[in-house]
Order: C-alpha cells, then structure tokens, then sequence
C-alpha cells in the first residue's frame, strides 16, 4: 500500500493564479490586486461582472498602480494576505 502515496512533491494540488490590475501598492511589500471576472446571472441570463480584490506579497515593490499582473496562491502570510506575485503581465500606460 506504500506505493500508492505519491512523492512529497507532487502530494499537493495546482496552484490557483489569477490575473488581475493592481489597484493599490501603497503598503510596504503588499499590493492590492482587482480581478474581474464574468457570470452568468442564475435568475436573469445576463452576463454580470464580478470584481474580486485580493492582497498580494510583491517581494521586490515590482507591481505598480495600473499594471496587469499575475498572483499564485500561497501560504497565508498575515490576516488577509494568501496570494504572491508571480510576474507583471503588463505595465500601466501613463496618461497625463
């Protein structure tokens, strides 16, 4: 029956990712990230957009106000943080 289990490795599942825009980078290593997604409505038909915000472990202070990025889940590093950067996608374009 030893053999079943699989390697340590491979015992865990995939990680979820979402891409999203980082809506605020103002806290020190966190940025918060807006990930938009669409639904179908159950009682109407109509496609409704739902937004999500989740807070996100920027290491390096990567992500700035705007860019289109990528967060992977991860361990829970504080109250509210589950989730990591795992790369900018897009920087934001500078409007003036």
């Amino acid at each position: 029956m030893a053999s079943e289990t699989p390697a340590s490795g491979a015992a865990r599942g995939r990680r979820q990712h979402k891409i999203g825009v980082v809506t605020s980078n103002r806290m020190q290593k966190t940025i918060v990230v807006k990930v938009t997604r669409l639904v179908q409505h159950r009682l109407y038909q109509r496609v409704v957009r739902v937004t999500n915000k989740f807070y996100a472990h920027d290491e390096n202070g990567e992500a700035r106000l705007g860019d289109t990025v990528r967060i992977v889940e991860t361990r829970p590093m504080s109250k509210l943080k589950r989730w990591r950067l795992a790369e900018v996608i897009a920087r934001a374009t500078r409007v003036d």
